[in-house]
């Protein structure tokens, strides 16, 4: 008897098994086309059928070959379930369905390498901290409400460095107070940021669709939304255009397109919202950054000023070493580059270590710091090692809160904009997370997937497709493919992302109205309420049941 080859990949040992009915096939060749895992391919079966054509029984036995689409048993080539193939099939002959039975996670570390891949992490399931949280304190009596709908809000949150009352240098000859010293600079602006994603991460198009709706919400809907350009530089045109002034431009460990940004300074006719030293990434922490190289393209090259490999950022700053250190490089950024005309701001990982760096940014004497951005695990992340993604980082609320507490005991909350990110809006509704976080003590709050997620993004936390990494991105969203890129469209993604801004900011509003705020509750953590007994206690909140 031959030998049983039990150790070969069968179709069975996949994620996700083609459910395909040849009846219904035409053998157009669409889903082959779409898929661009190459997990599907066109074969000949034979078939053996018993037919009888006369008027008695006289079954005879007919052989053929058929053409059929059959999927590919290989690791390399396995389907995502990204159900492309489903989308252009006109005769909704074929479709991908989860396999329960699946072995591609022992199979998938084939030549001893890690397995690398996008998208949030999938050990976190549906139990977020933030969805056992509720706005608790509503309309009564002793507490009125305001009107939602017809009461004017001041939604706005600070970038850059907020003095107290009696540390403005201000002196009076009498008739009118004049400042003897220039302020650290200070820019009002939404509470929620786009958070950092890189031409490169992202296509060119998909970039510019998230750039396009930012400078929309701005100029058309007055919602003073900031965008943050992520590691790599920016188009030479939008460095030299007024819209800067709605970009948040990053430095990051790998200083990425840093020099082009330095080349536009004489050239630039608006300051940007603000600058961003990334020291870390939640989602990743330890593994840096790392843009393949097929996916960088030749507009990556110009903008980067790279040839064509893999680019690698390392995990934390070369040139930092210390809080203190940091601090003089960010007074450096401000007085070098923007004559104290632009808030920076650093954005670190959520980890244990978060209070004790955020109390030693309060209490810089320069006052220089603009802001403290953390990021918790449950970010978005375009590429890393799974490791990393499942059980490497830090939960961003406990944190957040934790950063708040700790500067209330000093007296120094609000003087450095805390900010937090990190699977907002994990579970559909960012109004309703930034809510709550804010209630804990952030000022504002950034994201990222949710924002792919309108431009097309069919991957999700039960790991549907989650192969940004690749340069196969389905929805040309997370690819430089010229052909796969041209599936987006610019226009659609950029109203998708304006309206639900819009959205966001009414539902806002419906959580502040109740409570009773004109303003931004920062702080107010009466206001929520937890059905968890040990995250009420952790959180300093009231328990319900």
């Amino acid at each position: 008897m031959e030998t049983v080859k039990v150790q070969d990949v069968s179709v069975n040992d996949l994620p996700w098994k083609l459910q395909y009915v040849h009846e219904r096939c035409t053998m157009c060749g669409s889903c082959v086309a779409a898929c661009t895992f190459n997990a599907i391919e066109a074969a000949m079966e034979r078939r053996s059928v018993t037919v009888s054509t006369g008027h008695q029984p006289e079954p005879s036995q007919r052989h053929m070959a058929i053409p059929v689409i059959k999927q590919k048993a290989a690791v390399g080539n396995a389907c995502v379930g990204c159900g492309m193939c489903e989308k252009v099939c006109p005769n909704s002959a074929i479709k991908p369905v989860r396999n329960l039975d699946s072995r591609i996670n022992y199979l998938n570390r084939s030549g001893g390498s890690p397995v690398k891949r996008g998208g949030r992490n999938n050990l976190s399931g549906g139990d977020r901290t933030l969805d056992r949280i509720v706005v608790g304190r509503i309309s009564q009596m002793t507490d009125p409400a305001l009107d939602s709908e017809r009461h004017t809000f001041d939604i706005l949150a600070p970038f850059g460095r907020v003095l107290l009352p009696h540390e403005l240098p201000l002196a009076s000859d009498g008739r009118e107070l004049k400042l003897t010293t220039q302020t650290p600079p200070v820019n009002w602006i939404y509470p929620v940021i786009f958070s950092d994603m890189s031409i490169g991460a992202l296509s060119t198009r998909a970039w510019e669709a998230v750039a396009m709706a930012t400078a929309y919400l701005n100029e058309k809907h007055n919602l003073p939304v900031r965008m943050c350009s992520g590691e790599g530089g920016m188009p030479k045109k939008l460095l030299q255009s007024e819209q800067l002034k709605y970009m948040i431009l990053q430095i990051a460990s790998g200083h990425f397109g840093w020099n082009r940004i330095i080349q536009a300074l004489p050239h630039m006719k608006a300051d940007p919202a603000g600058i961003l030293i990334k020291i870390g990434q939640g989602a990743k922490p330890g593994d840096g950054g790392l843009l393949p190289a097929a996916k960088v393209s030749k507009p990556v090259q110009s903008i980067r000023g790279v040839p064509k490999a893999d680019l690698l950022s390392p995990p934390n700053h070369q040139g930092l070493y210390s809080i203190e250190e940091s601090v003089q490089k960010m007074f450096m950024s401000m007085n070098a580059a923007f004559k104290f005309r632009v808030p920076v701001a650093i954005k670190c990982a959520a980890s244990a270590t978060s209070v004790s760096v955020y109390n030693n940014l309060l209490r810089d004497p320069y006052k220089i710091c603009g802001g403290f951005f953390i990021d918790g695990i449950q970010g978005g992340t375009g590429a890393a090692n799974e490791v990393s993604l499942d059980h490497t980082g830090h939960p961003v609320v406990s944190k957040a809160r934790e950063c708040y507490l700790a500067a209330v005991k000093q007296g120094r909350q609000g003087q450095i904009p805390l900010w937090a990110g990190g699977g907002v809006g994990l579970t559909g509704n960012a109004a309703a997370d930034a809510f709550k976080l804010i209630c804990l003590g952030a000022n504002g709050v950034f994201m990222g997937k949710m924002l792919i997620q309108l431009c097309g993004c069919v991957g999700n936390e039960l790991g549907r497709c989650n192969a940004c990494n690749t340069g196969n991105c389905p929805a040309g969203i997370c690819t430089q493919n010229p052909r796969l890129v041209k599936r987006l469209d610019i226009d659609k993604a950029a109203q998708n992302i304006v309206d639900y801004m819009l959205a966001l900011d009414s539902e806002l509003k419906k959580l502040m109205a109740p409570v009773g705020n004109s303003s931004l509750p920062v702080g107010r953590s009466d206001a929520l309420v937890s059905t968890d007994k040990a995250i009420a206690d952790k959180l300093a909140i009231q328990y319900v049941c």
